[in-house]
């Protein structure tokens, strides 16, 4: 599967650019998150390096016969619009279950324009005692990144201003449906 991933990016024109995580556990964002191809080329680049993710999609997705391949993916569905989901806990047992964890968040949440990007990712990652990498996905050099590694604080608020800021200057496939929180 590694070297059918590299194929398929290669003919595609796209890259994994990069070091590959140098933590056995972590939080990877996927940012920016404007298009379903985000999914697709972000999933390639992890199986084209060999790292084995998880990755969080809303379960409207999980439908068949279309479940069953998101499953042996290692996609995890969520249910977004349940608030008693206690989806932090879930994966913060999840991490301490596991000597390698590598988990995909998408902080914005949609594919469509938002302000404001959620913080449960900084959550997750601070109850399992886990870094979060700052991964991108440029549209314009055509490249996926797991990017720098960030070490969460005490202030969720805090750590999501300062990550949104580093995503200025990004590439998104639809420009008008991302926002880093101008």
């Amino acid at each position: 599967m590694k070297y059918l991933a590299r194929l398929i990016l290669k003919l595609c024109g796209w890259k994994l650019k990069g070091d590959l995580p140098a933590d056995k556990k972590a939080v990877i964002i996927s940012v920016p998150h404007t298009s379903i191809y985000d999914f697709i080329f972000g999933k390639l680049s992890f199986m084209s390096a060999g790292v084995p993710s998880y990755i969080l999609v809303k379960k409207e997705f999980f439908f068949f016969p279309l479940g069953l391949l998101l499953r042996a993916m290692r996609v995890i569905p969520v249910d977004r619009g349940n608030r008693e989901n206690r989806m932090v806990g879930k994966l913060v047992e999840e991490f301490n279950k596991r000597d390698t964890m590598y988990l995909t968040i998408t902080p914005e949440g949609s594919r469509k324009r938002r302000k404001r990007w959620k913080k449960g990712f900084l959550l997750v990652a601070r109850g399992a005692g886990v870094p979060v990498y700052l991964g991108r996905i440029d549209y314009k050099e055509k490249f996926c990144t797991f990017g720098p590694r960030f070490d969460p604080s005490d202030d969720p608020d805090e750590d999501l201003r300062y990550i949104m800021s580093t995503y200025r200057d990004a590439n998104p496939r639809y420009p008008e449906h991302f926002s880093y929180g101008e």
